[in-house]
């Protein structure tokens, strides 16, 4: 697995791992079943604390995108094919992409460009689908 963090970025490494991991599993790169590099040798491979791997794989079990276990280690357990996700999931989605849309819009983007823009990310994922308006 190839992983690329910005060690001198805003972000927290945990995160930056966190997040490029939910962008592999969106975008086919990882899918359920696959294990995770255990986090020695991801914390080897990437030049971090194994600390930080431990916190980011901990932040992808509870958000219920990997299961960790001793004989197995992480290994991912959903994926866009693995059906949609129990109601508290999206609505904590949901909750987490208001922050983030308030934020583009708090910085001056038009609500027609934000638009735009989440529908071009979501059409790079496989599982992308294009935004309906609604009536």
């Amino acid at each position: 697995m190839i992983v690329v963090l910005d060690v001198d970025g805003e972000v927290p490494l945990y995160q930056q791992l966190r997040d490029r991991i939910v962008e592999a599993i969106a975008d086919g790169r990882l899918s359920a079943g696959d294990a995770l590099p255990t986090t020695r040798q991801l914390a080897a491979d990437l030049g971090i604390n194994m600390h930080t791997v431990n916190k980011a794989y901990d932040l992808l079990r509870r958000e219920g995108l990997i299961r960790l276990a001793r004989r197995t280690g992480a290994v991912v357990i959903r994926d866009a094919s693995t059906g949609p996700p129990p109601d508290e999931v999206a609505d904590e989605w949901e909750e987490r992409a208001r922050t983030l849309l308030a934020e583009a819009v708090a910085k001056g983007l038009a609500p027609a460009d934000v638009a735009r823009r989440v529908q071009r990310v979501l059409e790079g994922f496989p599982a992308g689908s294009p935004i309906r308006p609604t009536a």
